[in-house]
Protein backbone atom coordinates (compact mmCIF):
# COMPACT_ATOMS: atom_id res chain seq x y z
CA UNK A 1 0.00 0.00 0.00
CA UNK A 2 1.28 3.43 -0.90
CA UNK A 3 1.82 5.72 2.06
CA UNK A 4 0.29 9.17 2.14
CA UNK A 5 2.35 12.01 0.71
CA UNK A 6 1.86 15.73 0.98
CA UNK A 7 0.95 17.85 -2.02
CA UNK A 8 3.95 19.78 -3.30
CA UNK A 9 3.55 23.25 -4.78
CA UNK A 10 6.54 25.03 -6.31
CA UNK A 11 5.66 28.48 -7.57
CA UNK A 12 7.32 30.25 -10.52
CA UNK A 13 10.87 31.23 -9.65
CA UNK A 14 11.04 28.78 -6.73
CA UNK A 15 13.29 25.77 -6.33
CA UNK A 16 16.97 25.31 -5.60
CA UNK A 17 19.17 26.35 -8.53
CA UNK A 18 22.59 24.81 -9.11
CA UNK A 19 25.10 25.06 -11.95
CA UNK A 20 24.00 22.60 -14.60
CA UNK A 21 26.00 20.34 -16.89
CA UNK A 22 24.90 21.89 -20.22
CA UNK A 23 25.75 25.57 -19.95
CA UNK A 24 22.93 26.89 -17.78
CA UNK A 25 21.38 26.44 -14.37
CA UNK A 26 19.34 23.49 -13.19
CA UNK A 27 16.50 24.32 -10.79
CA UNK A 28 15.15 21.45 -8.71
CA UNK A 29 11.35 21.50 -8.55
CA UNK A 30 10.88 18.13 -6.81
CA UNK A 31 13.38 15.85 -5.13
CA UNK A 32 13.30 12.33 -3.74
CA UNK A 33 12.60 13.46 -0.18
CA UNK A 34 9.59 15.48 -1.33
CA UNK A 35 8.08 12.72 -3.49
CA UNK A 36 8.84 9.63 -1.38
CA UNK A 37 11.41 8.61 -4.00
CA UNK A 38 8.91 8.51 -6.86
CA UNK A 39 10.02 11.51 -8.92
CA UNK A 40 12.76 14.06 -9.54
CA UNK A 41 11.66 17.14 -11.49
CA UNK A 42 13.93 19.94 -12.61
CA UNK A 43 14.08 22.84 -15.02
CA UNK A 44 17.24 22.85 -17.11
CA UNK A 45 18.56 25.75 -19.17
CA UNK A 46 20.55 24.49 -22.16
CA UNK A 47 23.01 26.96 -23.68
CA UNK A 48 23.34 27.26 -27.47
CA UNK A 49 25.47 24.47 -28.92
CA UNK A 50 25.31 22.44 -25.70
CA UNK A 51 23.98 19.05 -24.69
CA UNK A 52 25.09 15.94 -22.81
CA UNK A 53 27.05 13.04 -24.27
CA UNK A 54 25.20 9.93 -25.40
CA UNK A 55 24.18 8.06 -22.25
CA UNK A 56 21.66 5.76 -20.64
CA UNK A 57 20.13 5.48 -17.18
CA UNK A 58 20.27 2.17 -15.34
CA UNK A 59 17.36 2.89 -12.99
CA UNK A 60 15.21 5.75 -14.25
CA UNK A 61 12.85 6.59 -17.06
CA UNK A 62 13.39 10.17 -18.22
CA UNK A 63 10.93 12.60 -19.77
CA UNK A 64 11.44 16.05 -21.28
CA UNK A 65 8.98 18.83 -21.97
CA UNK A 66 10.40 21.70 -24.05
CA UNK A 67 9.31 24.92 -22.35
CA UNK A 68 11.25 27.35 -24.57
CA UNK A 69 13.43 27.00 -27.63
CA UNK A 70 14.02 23.74 -29.44
CA UNK A 71 16.43 20.85 -29.09
CA UNK A 72 17.53 18.04 -31.37
CA UNK A 73 17.46 14.54 -29.85
CA UNK A 74 19.20 11.29 -30.65
CA UNK A 75 17.38 8.32 -29.11
CA UNK A 76 16.77 4.75 -30.19
CA UNK A 77 19.19 5.33 -33.06
CA UNK A 78 17.15 8.11 -34.65
CA UNK A 79 17.54 11.86 -34.64
CA UNK A 80 14.53 14.18 -34.35
CA UNK A 81 13.70 17.79 -33.56
CA UNK A 82 11.70 18.72 -30.46
CA UNK A 83 10.42 22.32 -30.73
CA UNK A 84 8.71 24.25 -27.95
CA UNK A 85 5.75 22.30 -26.55
CA UNK A 86 7.24 18.88 -27.44
CA UNK A 87 7.25 15.98 -25.01
CA UNK A 88 9.89 13.23 -25.21
CA UNK A 89 9.84 10.04 -23.12
CA UNK A 90 13.05 7.98 -22.86
CA UNK A 91 12.64 4.59 -21.16
CA UNK A 92 15.20 3.21 -18.74
CA UNK A 93 18.23 1.81 -20.56
CA UNK A 94 17.67 3.65 -23.87
CA UNK A 95 20.71 5.52 -25.19
CA UNK A 96 19.96 9.19 -25.75
CA UNK A 97 21.36 12.71 -25.90
CA UNK A 98 20.26 16.10 -27.15
CA UNK A 99 21.69 19.37 -28.41
CA UNK A 100 20.47 22.95 -28.57
CA UNK A 101 21.27 24.03 -32.15
CA UNK A 102 19.63 27.47 -31.76
CA UNK A 103 21.25 30.83 -31.05
CA UNK A 104 19.26 31.23 -27.81
CA UNK A 105 19.04 29.11 -24.67
CA UNK A 106 16.42 26.37 -24.46
CA UNK A 107 14.48 25.53 -21.28
CA UNK A 108 13.44 21.98 -20.50
CA UNK A 109 11.31 20.48 -17.77
CA UNK A 110 13.04 17.15 -17.04
CA UNK A 111 11.40 14.35 -15.06
CA UNK A 112 13.05 11.21 -13.70
CA UNK A 113 11.12 8.31 -12.23
CA UNK A 114 11.96 6.93 -9.80
CA UNK A 115 13.95 9.77 -8.25
CA UNK A 116 17.69 9.61 -7.71
CA UNK A 117 19.35 11.63 -10.48
CA UNK A 118 19.79 14.49 -8.03
CA UNK A 119 23.16 12.88 -7.22
CA UNK A 120 24.42 13.55 -10.74
CA UNK A 121 23.35 17.20 -10.89
CA UNK A 122 24.62 17.91 -7.37
CA UNK A 123 27.95 16.25 -8.29
CA UNK A 124 28.35 18.40 -11.40
CA UNK A 125 27.49 21.53 -9.41
CA UNK A 126 30.37 20.80 -6.99
CA UNK A 127 32.94 20.70 -9.83
CA UNK A 128 35.05 23.70 -10.89
CA UNK A 129 33.29 26.05 -13.31
CA UNK A 130 33.32 25.17 -16.99
CA UNK A 131 31.75 22.57 -19.25
CA UNK A 132 32.19 19.06 -17.83
CA UNK A 133 34.22 16.76 -20.07
CA UNK A 134 32.83 13.38 -21.16
CA UNK A 135 35.20 11.83 -18.59
CA UNK A 136 33.62 13.95 -15.83
CA UNK A 137 30.13 12.95 -17.05
CA UNK A 138 31.30 9.34 -16.82
CA UNK A 139 32.76 9.61 -13.32
CA UNK A 140 29.94 11.65 -11.78
CA UNK A 141 27.31 9.68 -13.70
CA UNK A 142 28.42 6.35 -12.26
CA UNK A 143 27.32 7.52 -8.80
CA UNK A 144 23.80 7.94 -10.22
CA UNK A 145 23.72 4.72 -12.28
CA UNK A 146 24.19 6.69 -15.51
CA UNK A 147 26.49 5.27 -18.18
CA UNK A 148 28.09 7.46 -20.86
CA UNK A 149 28.07 5.44 -24.09
CA UNK A 150 29.27 7.92 -26.71
CA UNK A 151 30.07 11.52 -27.60
CA UNK A 152 27.68 14.47 -27.53
CA UNK A 153 25.46 15.06 -30.55
CA UNK A 154 27.44 17.15 -33.04
CA UNK A 155 26.26 20.19 -34.96
CA UNK A 156 23.85 19.75 -37.84
CA UNK A 157 25.56 18.88 -41.09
Amino acid sequence: MRSAASTLLVLPGEGEAVRGPVGGPVTFKARAGQTQGHLTALESVVAPGEGPPLHRHGREDEAYYVLDGAVRFLSDGRTFDAPRGSFVFVPQGAEHCFRNDADDAARLLVLFTPSGMERFFEGVARLPAGRPSPQVFTEVGLEAFMEVTGPPLGPRT
